[in-house]
Formats: C-alpha cells, sequence, structure tokens
C-alpha cells in the first residue's frame, strides 16, 4: 500500500459569521500517526470531517498525496473514517458490515473473501464472522469498524475519537493495537482526541488546536517540554504557571523577579523567542514533578529558585502523591513519586519548594 501525505494549506471554514477553522496549515507526511488535539469546540473534528470531505472549506486547499481534494465529494477521496459510535449494520453479521464497502464498489466475489478474510484477521476477528454486532463487546464493535475501513485500503485512515466509548483499561489495549495496526500496514493516520495521553502515547506527531487555530505542531516530547504558550503548557500535561517580571538581560540569560518567590537567572535555552526589555511580563512554567520537597530549614541549592509555601490539599494517585502547595498569592501542584512506606505530608505542613532553572520555561503573558 503507498504511503500519502495530507496537507492543509491556509483552510478556512465558517458558519455564517462564526469562523471554526480560520487559516489551518498543516503537513502530515506519508505513513505518519498525526494526531489532532484540543479540547471541545476547537475544530480538530471539524477538520477531520472537512479532509474526509463531508465539510467544505470556503478557501484553502486539502491535498493527498500531492492532489487538491477539496472540491471531490467523499467517495471520490479514497478515505476511510472510523466514527466515535462506530456506525455498524445491527441487521448485518459482522462478515457483511466488513465486507459492504466491497459489495457496493461491485467487487469479485472471490477477492471480495479474500480481502474480509484478510481483514478480520488483522483484527483478530475470524471467528466471529457470523455474530451481529449486539453480540460483541465494545472494543470488538472497535475493530469490526476498522476492519470495514481498511477492507477498502483507503490512502488515508482518519480516527474521530474512536476509543471514547471504552473503559479506561480497554482503551489503553485498543490504542495498543490500533498503533501495531497502523504501522503494519504503513497508512497514513490522523486521530482526534481530546485525551493527551492518548494523543502522546500513540503518535509520531500532533497538532494542538484551539477555537480554530493551531496553536503548535510538533512531537508529543516538544509539546510537553516546549510549549510555545500557555495554552499549550496547560492543554498537554499539567503546567504551574508563575508571573514573573525580566529585571534585566545579558549574554548569560534573564533575570526575573518571580511573584511571591524572589529571583532566578534563566538560562538562554529557556528564553528562546522573548527578548522583551527589561520590564517585559512573563510566565515562568515547570511541570508539578520538576519541584523538590524540602523541610523549611533544610538545606537548599543555590542556584534554584526556592520558595516557602503551605500544603493545601494531597492527593493520592498510585504511582505518586500530589500536593497543592499555597506560595503567596499562588497555588502550585507538586507531584512526588510514592514508595512504600513512605509517609504523606499533612495538610498545614509548611514545605520548600525547589526548582532547577533548566526545568523552567519562560512563556509570553
Amino acid at each position: 500500500m503507498k504511503k500519502v501525505s495530507v496537507v492543509c494549506c491556509n483552510v478556512r471554514l465558517a458558519y455564517g459569521k462564526t469562523e471554526v477553522l480560520k487559516d489551518v496549515s498543516l503537513d502530515i507526511q506519508p505513513g505518519e500517526f498525526f494526531a489532532l488535539l484540543g479540547p471541545s469546540g476547537s475544530g480538530k473534528s471539524t477538520l477531520l470531517r472537512l479532509i474526509a470531505g463531508f465539510n467544505q472549506n470556503q478557501s484553502g486547499q486539502v491535498l493527498v498525496d500531492g492532489q487538491d481534494v477539496s472540491g471531490l465529494p467523499p467517495w471520490q477521496r479514497n478515505i476511510g473514517m472510523v466514527f466515535q459510535n462506530y456506525a455498524l449494520w445491527p441487521h448485518m453479521t459482522v462478515w457483511d458490515n466488513v465486507a459492504f464497502g466491497l459489495v457496493e464498489r461491485k467487487t469479485p466475489q472471490a477477492m471480495l473473501k479474500n480481502k474480509v478474510e484478510a481483514a478480520l484477521d488483522l483484527v483478530g476477528l475470524a471467528s466471529y464472522a457470523q455474530r451481529r454486532p449486539n453480540q460483541l463487546s465494545g472494543g470488538q464493535q472497535q475493530r469490526v469498524a476498522l476492519a470495514r475501513t481498511i477492507v477498502i485500503e483507503p490512502q488515508v485512515l482518519l480516527l474521530d475519537e474512536p476509543l471514547s466509548n471504552l473503559d479506561k483499561s480497554l482503551r489503553v489495549q485498543m490504542r495498543q493495537e490500533l498503533l501495531a495496526m497502523q504501522r503494519r500496514l504503513g497508512l497514513t493516520t490522523i486521530f482526534v482526541t481530546h485525551d493527551q495521553e492518548e494523543a502522546m502515547t500513540t503518535a509520531d506527531r500532533m497538532a494542538v488546536l484551539d477555537k480554530g487555530v493551531v496553536q503548535q505542531v510538533g512531537s508529543p516530547q516538544d509539546l510537553y517540554d516546549q510549549p510555545v504558550n500557555a495554552f499549550v503548557a496547560g492543554f498537554v500535561g499539567t503546567m504551574n504557571l508563575l508571573p514573573c517580571t525580566v529585571t534585566s538581560r545579558s549574554a548569560d540569560g534573564v533575570m526575573l523577579d518571580v511573584a511571591g518567590a524572589g529571583s532566578l537567572r534563566m538560562p538562554p535555552a529557556a528564553c528562546a523567542g522573548l527578548d522583551g526589555p527589561a520590564g517585559q511580563d512573563l510566565m515562568l512554567s515547570f511541570r508539578p514533578h520538576a519541584l523538590q520537597l524540602a523541610a523549611p530549614g533544610a538545606p537548599r541549592n543555590a542556584p534554584w529558585l526556592w520558595m516557602n509555601g503551605q500544603v493545601e490539599a494531597r492527593e493520592f494517585l498510585g504511582e505518586s502523591t500530589r500536593y497543592r502547595v499555597q506560595v503567596g498569592a499562588q497555588r502550585l501542584i507538586v507531584d512526588q513519586p510514592h514508595a512504600v512506606g513512605a509517609p504523606s505530608l499533612p495538610v498545614g505542613q509548611a514545605v520548600g519548594l525547589g526548582l532547577a532553572p533548566g526545568q523552567a520555561r519562560l512563556l509570553a503573558d
């Protein structure tokens, strides 16, 4: 199966005066597993349906393997889509559901039989061919929907939150199976989800959308470690944000006055793209696991930013304990690894919080 690219060039879509997609441009590589991530109403499902041909853009282009398909109806695009509700025919057997697209294409019977058998083998449902959808679990129904889409050999596979109807443990299993299948087929796949864990564990790259605008595109690790703005920082994982003000700049980095915490020198790598003058207001961002807890009077590493706070709440998450710590007027989240027998800090406990400059990043306010 040929691997193809999908390119969106300055795509705009509006319903009346409401802009749903605003000048969206994406370059999805052949054979890539690409995720569209964002909150409800961000435009991710609208974009997926536009690529499939169910929505029509007012301007811009959608290119599949270099061909502009913007004006083509869905059935002429050779794109397969798996919907959130699976959309299986309840009166048909698994075999007939999978064969449906081939029947519509008037595929010769011998070829149809071989293709359906191969698709059912691929998703592990060969022994379920004569069952009906209501005799299957949610995960099995999803596999039928995938087999029905794959059997027509689409150039591109589109997945619109296909795991959202499954319980957590089954979602984990199915996303692993989905990725393994995609790797075997080498099929360019675009996956829509609002679940950051799903996107980060499956995608080669992903795009974060908000209000119809692409905020950032990159690998999961890039977006997690180097978010370009506060929205991406807060949406991809959990992020602490502290207001700060630039007091001076030099070749060694930037000196900051951090609200409620004092002064901190940030290395140049953490200040990329932020070259405003002294007095500029920024946000100091850092992940909950980057903070080190210490007793109020314990020795402190001099280059670090140290803050004094008080434990306000705690949650046991299994692998870690999450503390909410009040630092001046700010509330910070601190994740500490859990070890058997390790005591938890009580609510009301005074603590010191240490942050290494290399674990923080500056963002525009």
